[in-house]
């Protein structure tokens, strides 16, 4: 019998069980164009669409996509930055029967060759700066169709005749795909008449919605499937605690990326279904937030640790108005409590810190927004619907309040499994409790608290980082011996990624060096910042790399500084 403390504190406001509609995820999009035809779905860079037209378009689209052999769970993979393009095409992929793969536009070819060759992708949406990336790789994997599109696409006169030059002088890539063959032109596709769409039924609880990416012990990405109901259920959770906003009139800012499940679920599937304007912006940067925050009048900001710093530090934070922003959620790392305090002093709204991962759509735990008490330092009370226990990590039974053990999750937005590892599923999933990897701990009210990861991950800038991905690719030069990476604290990113490396008796291996060709094989996020070279690495009685002992090292030595300083 689970004890559930947590619903006493919520408020009369929030259900403590939700009637959950046995549907697919895109008919959020179909419903809200139905009762919210004329009302703004995006704001993009001065250009605005509504919920009737991106309701068409991700029609059109999907007909496409039928149209060139796409068909009911195949997988489609969407990689774009957060734009108009990456919600048509999102929903326009589940209208058409298939399973997206949010796939990051920073990866490189080797990350993108894995990902297009685990889903079997047949088709996939980029951004045309990404094709030179995505044919290179094509040849090695199950991708059949490449659909390009573009940022000037999305903009208004005369935006759209002046970006290409900018995008060119940025990058340095221009790029000219024609409408033919296995290419094909997203704006093409929308200015064609709407193909016949075959609709199919569904079985919410097993047909797959998305393979989200998400790292593992073995070092390579393991696809999350998260079915229709997995993140209808968590759309609906998320809308429950949000309860002060009001269906057709709130504004989003559309931050954080939507090839994240994060974003994808608390910005883009839930503003579908409450019909709310979604202000896209598809780079994070400071300048361009405060303005569009001072232009824009967003009500609602989920975001990341990261991002609330960012802004708080900003030399001319006081120049602007950010007083219409009600209410954040923030999640992807944990939330400095003086971050949460002047964030809401400047603002005037809400900032809680909540708490979840790919492996639950993601969304398990949060702090109240309003009426009931919040604990800092603490990541809230399970949703409704869901079940938390903290299990000890010696015989795996139920711990009671305030001993520390391992988090496990229960609830409708726990994923089915990973794709193609059985094995690995097991070992995660024990009779439907999702054993998250978080070692914490509950107190007597409900409130939960994660004290550490029983998993090495870092988490930077709100990006999930697996070490052993990390220490693959470095091992692969030439001149490395030895090699551990840890994430250790950084006042900004929360935690950065450091590389501690034993190189070969007798080289001369440098940082630089090093860094150049972890470059080349990874995600910026995911290159080590810092490189610290050594004789020998601290090690168990059997040979095993100590990580921990490296990490204390370094919080000891911050601290020590931070003492000389003070």
């Amino acid at each position: 019998m689970i004890e559930r403390p947590w619903l006493e504190q919520y408020p009369a406001e929030i259900p403590k069980t939700l009637e959950m509609e046995e549907i697919p995820v895109q008919e959020y999009l179909k419903q809200t164009a139905k009762d919210y035809p004329e009302k703004i779905a995006i704001h993009f860079m001065g250009k605005e669409m509504t919920y009737r037209q991106l309701s068409e378009q991700a029609r059109k689209f999907a007909g496409y996509l039928q149209s060139i052999g796409i068909e009911k769970g195949d997988r489609v993979a969407i990689m774009l930055p957060n734009m108009p393009a990456a919600v048509i095409g999102y929903f326009g992929v589940l209208m058409a029967g298939a399973i997206v793969v949010q796939t990051n536009p920073l990866y490189t070819e080797r990350e993108l060759e894995y990902q297009m060759k685990d889903s079997g992708a047949k088709a996939i949406l980029s951004l045309d700066i990404l094709y030179p990336r995505i044919s290179k790789v094509k040849a090695q994997t199950d991708l059949q169709h490449i659909i390009v599109t573009a940022i000037k696409d999305f903009l208004p006169f005369p935006k759209n005749l002046i970006y290409p030059y900018i995008q060119k002088k940025q990058t340095g890539i221009l790029v000219n795909v024609a409408h033919e063959a296995s290419n094909h032109l997203l704006p093409t596709i929308l200015k064609q008449p709407q193909k016949e769409l075959v609709e199919y039924n569904y079985d919410v609880n097993e047909d797959l919605a998305l393979l989200q990416y998400t790292g593992g012990t073995t070092g390579f990405p393991k696809g999350v499937m998260l079915t229709h109901k997995n993140l209808v259920s968590n759309t609906k959770m998320c809308a429950a605690w949000l309860y002060k906003s009001k269906p057709g009139k709130e504004t989003v800012l559309g931050v954080l990326p939507f090839f994240h499940v994060y974003g994808m679920t608390t910005v883009m599937i839930l503003s579908v279904l409450q019909a709310q304007k979604m202000v896209l912006i598809p780079k994070f940067d400071v300048d361009t937030m405060l303005k569009t925050i001072e232009k824009q009048r967003p009500t609602l900001f989920p975001g990341a640790p990261t991002m609330y710093i960012g802004l708080l530090n900003h030399p001319d934070l006081q120049k602007y108005d950010l007083s219409s922003i009600e209410a954040c959620i923030s999640g992807s790392a944990p939330l400095p409590v003086e971050v949460q305090q002047k964030f809401e002093e400047v603002t005037g709204g809400k900032l809680v810190e909540g708490y979840g991962l790919t492996e639950s759509s993601p969304v398990t735990h949060s702090n109240f927004l309003w009426g009931q008490k919040r604990v800092s330092g603490s990541i809230g009370v399970p949703y409704p619907d869901t079940d938390a226990v903290i299990l000890s990590l010696e015989n795996g039974e139920s711990l009671p309040p305030g001993e520390i053990g391992e988090l496990a999750v229960k609830g409708p937005q726990v994923m089915k499994g990973y794709w193609n590892r059985p094995e690995e599923t097991a070992e995660v999933l024990k009779d439907g409790w999702l054993l998250t990897g978080d070692l914490g701990y509950m107190d007597e009210e409900g409130y939960f608290y994660i004290v550490d990861r029983k998993k090495d991950m870092i988490i930077a800038g709100g990006f999930n980082i697996y070490p052993r991905e990390v220490e693959e690719i470095l091992y692969e030069h030439h001149l490395v011996q030895e090699v551990v990476v840890a994430g250790i604290p950084d006042p900004y990113r929360g935690e950065t990624v450091k590389a501690y490396v034993v190189p070969k008796e007798g080289s001369s291996l440098t940082e630089a060096e090093l860094n150049e060709f972890a470059r080349k094989h990874l995600a910026a996020y995911k290159v080590p910042r810092y490189y610290e070279f050594r004789n020998e690495l601290p090690k168990t009685a059997v040979g095993k790399i100590l990580r921990r002992t490296l990490v204390d090292e370094e919080k000891a030595k911050q601290k020590n500084d931070d003492t000389k300083q003070a």
